[in-house]
């Protein structure tokens, strides 16, 4: 996994999550990088850069071509983004349950979804607030692998707050 790449998408659904095309990449690369964890075999930089990479791209383009039915993307992009949250944090605190973690990645995905057809709007907004810190995170872990564990969650925890705050409109910059 090249961190820079992780770091940079993590940063741009940071800032601009509420774009539905960016947070399809997000989602897609972040559940790269969580498909990566659980098949550790394979240790080539080709599938460890690929994956992410080709589940950013088809998930930038199925949301971004897929205007007219948004709202099946939005479900789908929501069962998505809870399924990688909950495998991202299992492996953020450095836990692994084995075929439980599949189980609790599931019950994740129905979560990202519930949330989504409630809160829409929001969902996304805090949503993306989360894949994007867990991605920077996971990125620079790799670098500072002391961010494994509580400190990291709290660096999670600090940037999808901002992120949040930011694209929500608190910060008065715009409306959310």
């Amino acid at each position: 996994m090249f961190p820079v790449l992780v770091i940079a998408i993590g940063i741009a659904v940071l800032a601009f999550g509420k774009r539905l095309s960016v947070l399809g990449a997000a989602v897609g690369a972040l559940l790269g990088v969580a498909l990566l964890r659980l098949f550790p075999g394979e240790s080539s930089i080709w599938i460890q850069l690929g994956i992410p990479i080709l589940l950013a791209v088809l998930g930038f383009f199925a949301s971004g071509f897929a205007k007219g039915i948004v709202n099946l993307v939005v479900l789908v992009l929501g069962a998505l983004a809870g399924f990688s949250i909950t495998l991202a944090i299992l492996s953020l605190l450095g836990l692994n349950f084995g075929l439980f973690d599949w189980l609790l990645a599931l019950v994740g995905g129905v979560i990202g979804v519930v949330v989504i057809r409630r809160f829409k709007d929001w969902a996304i907004i805090i949503l993306a607030g989360l894949i994007g810190a867990l991605l920077v995170t996971r990125g620079l872990t790799v670098w500072l692998p002391f961010l494994q564990g509580a400190i990291g969650s709290l660096l999670v925890i600090v940037l999808a707050g901002v992120s949040i705050a930011y694209n929500g409109g608190l910060f008065g910059r715009r409306k959310g």
